[in-house]
């Protein structure tokens, strides 16, 4: 590891840590109380499971719309553990099972559609994730349409902010190396990557795999944060959800998922005061964002402390 990407390294712990002081700083003089303590949560939720998506669909180039069955794995498999063993290991299992089944049925699911593209993967994507939530719905382990109630909360805002960090750092590492540069490449231009050695199939099947993990932890966060999970709160409406936070904040900019996951979950709770109206002014809000920046806040920008390091030294030198 070079010195330059050592000391980046270390300034991205530092505000980790930093964020995580300051947070718990500010619930115990009492400025985040319970109701900005449930947005943060809701945020970290939000920004685990974006980020697994814009690796998908902003560095893979595939247009998923199925993110919502990976999360409701996640959910009903920590559901399901936590009521039969409502322990801190309990809850840490439920959360691997979860991953073990959602990468899984992400190969299944992916084997045969990865070789589709555009709108017919969207559609593929979308109808798989629907065969998830209906066989989720008719299995009695579930509680079928009842779905599971009284599950133990252990996901608190500290384990979230925790594993928001640390998905984080899989997925950025996992998109800047050699994976990770297959991947853009079969973006950019799959013939010509194809035509290097680089395997096409196999990198989008990596992403998309990698994409359904993080939206099972996401899944089982949700389950253990709520206490209530039900099959209709995985449909495709929780899919268009996360898309257009990747959408909003710029497809293939991890920077602009998170930047896009605060504004709008600051701007949902700012405007719960406003009962029904609150959807259309949203609306309206997503509509004139998107307008006046069409390629997302921060389009394919990508916030980087080496960047920032390295401009530091050209400045010193000259």
């Amino acid at each position: 590891m070079t010195k330059k990407k050592l000391q980046a390294n270390s300034l991205w712990l530092l505000v980790m840590i930093i964020g995580f002081v300051v947070i718990n700083l500010l619930v115990y003089v009492g400025v985040i109380d319970s109701f900005i303590e449930n947005m943060l949560v809701t945020i970290g939720i939000n920004i685990i499971l974006a980020t697994g998506l814009n690796l998908i669909i902003g560095f893979s180039g595939q247009f998923s719309l199925g993110h919502a069955g990976f999360m409701a794995i996640g959910a009903y498999a920590t559901g399901i553990i936590l009521q039969t063993v409502p322990t801190v290991g309990g809850f840490i299992g439920s959360i691997i099972v979860g991953i073990v089944i959602a990468i899984i049925a992400a190969i299944i699911v992916g084997v045969p559609t990865l070789r589709l593209s555009g709108d017919y993967l969207a559609i593929a994507t979308m109808g798989a994730a629907e065969i998830i939530r209906v066989v989720i719905n008719n299995m009695k382990i579930t509680n079928g349409a009842a779905g599971l109630f009284n599950i133990p909360q252990f996901a608190t805002w500290p384990v979230v902010y925790a594993l928001v960090c640390v998905t984080t750092i899989v997925i950025v590492n996992f998109a800047h190396s050699r994976a990770g540069r297959a991947i853009q490449a079969i973006r950019d231009d799959e013939i010509a990557a194809e035509a290097v050695g680089v395997n096409p199939t196999k990198w989008k099947l990596a992403a998309f795999v990698l994409g359904a993990a993080t939206a099972a932890i996401g899944g089982s966060l949700h389950a253990s944060y709520i206490q209530t999970i039900a099959p209709s709160d995985f449909g495709i409406m929780n899919s268009i959800a996360l898309l257009i936070i990747v959408v909003l904040g710029g497809v293939g900019s991890m920077t602009g998922t998170f930047l896009a996951a605060i504004v709008l979950g600051v701007l949902d709770t700012v405007l719960q005061s406003f009962g029904t109206l609150r959807m259309v002014i949203y609306a309206v809000a997503l509509i004139v964002i998107m307008v006046f920046k069409p390629s997302g806040l921060l389009g394919r920008y990508e916030f980087s402390f080496a960047r920032v390091l390295n401009r530091h030294k050209k400045e010193d030198a000259a």
